[in-house]
């Protein structure tokens, strides 16, 4: 077993957009596990847009990665050594190992995998903590009945094209909206999506509306900003909103330029009734096993796909994940670790 850990800690805290010199790479010796605990080798690094969050010292659900701190992550990882009685060397496990070769865990929140039945990587993708997002979200806030209009945005995302087809599985019309037209031409020749609009188009609002002759019941909000522009007028009496994430507006400065939008929001709100709820996907932890189950039986039968945006080497992570927050990554975006 190699004695260096490489890992990537926050440098300084961005103001707008990130860059990667906000990161710095450091080198350093593994750590040794102590009574209780277990050495990991992460071998695949999930890069996500609530990362962005942790690296301003804002106040959210979660505390920020301090300066000269390992950014923080999901990884799959290979237990290498254990002082643990419940772990043994070459068991795969999930874990929040972060922006590094090596992480140590005292066993808790550890998930065994099995890569015999399902490739590592959808542990952390579609069976993993988007996945969850996508099948919590909208079955517990959007709640899509048959016959009714989804739309999602970000929908080539490991979270929009699952929320896409998991309405669609019961029995509601998905609506995507994504970034060019190769995302686009996904949506609707794999994934099976009633309609792609591009976000970039020349007319997002008369795009989305010919997409919705009849209204939509339910949003999933992924993005904010000109997306949700153009869907609200569209939103029908008592839609549901399920708010998962913002990514247009994680790198502001300021608030948008042009008139204060609220009054029009609140009035929508209360003459339509609509339902508009944020979450966390962690607010839905006792769900997990029904999750993985069904989730996971429909994955088996093929009723739903998934798309993944491997980059190799860890010093790309950086680079890859100020690329994420620009919309460059066409699926779940991955790092191969070593």
């Amino acid at each position: 077993m190699a004695d260096v850990n490489r890992r990537i800690v926050l440098a300084s805290r961005p103001h707008g957009e990130p860059t990667p010199a906000h990161f710095r790479m450091e080198e350093a010796r593994a750590p040794t596990p102590k009574a209780g605990e277990v050495l990991l080798r992460n071998r695949y690094l999930s890069l996500d847009p609530y990362m962005r969050g942790r690296m301003s010292a804002t106040k959210s659900y979660a505390k920020p990665v301090e300066i000269g701190e390992t950014m923080v992550g999901g990884t799959v990882s290979e237990v290498v050594a254990s002082q643990n009685p419940d772990f043994q060397p070459g068991s795969v496990v999930t874990a929040f190992g972060g922006w590094q070769d090596y992480s140590v865990s005292d066993g808790k929140g550890l998930r065994r995998l099995d890569p015999a039945a399902a490739p590592m990587t959808t542990a952390l993708g579609i069976l993993g903590m988007p996945g969850m997002t996508a099948y919590t979200g909208l079955l517990n806030i959007g709640r899509p009945k048959a016959g009714e209009t989804v739309v999602v945005a970000a929908a080539t995302g490991p979270v929009g094209s699952l929320v896409g087809q998991i309405a669609k599985l019961k029995g509601a019309r998905a609506v995507g909206i994504a970034g060019g037209p190769e995302k686009c031409a996904f949506l609707r020749d794999e994934l099976g999506f009633a309609a792609a609009i591009d976000h970039r188009g020349p007319d997002l609002p008369g795009a989305l509306a010919a997409a919705c002759p009849d209204g939509i019941d339910v949003y999933f909000e992924n993005v904010g900003g000109a997306v949700f522009d153009a869907v609200l007028p569209l939103l029908n009496d008592f839609a549901r909103i399920p708010v998962c994430g913002l990514v247009s507006g994680y790198s502001l400065t300021d608030l948008p330029p042009g008139p204060d939008r609220s009054p029009l929001l609140m009035r929508a709100v209360l003459t339509k009734r609509l339902h508009i709820q944020g979450f966390i996907v962690w607010d839905f932890a006792d769900q997990e096993s029904a999750f993985l189950t069904e989730v996971g039986g429909w994955l088996e039968e093929g009723r739903v796909k998934h798309r993944e945006d491997i980059v190799e080497g860890l010093e790309k992570a950086p680079e890859a994940f100020v690329g994420l927050l620009k919309g460059r990554n066409f699926g779940k975006l991955l790092v191969s670790v070593s």
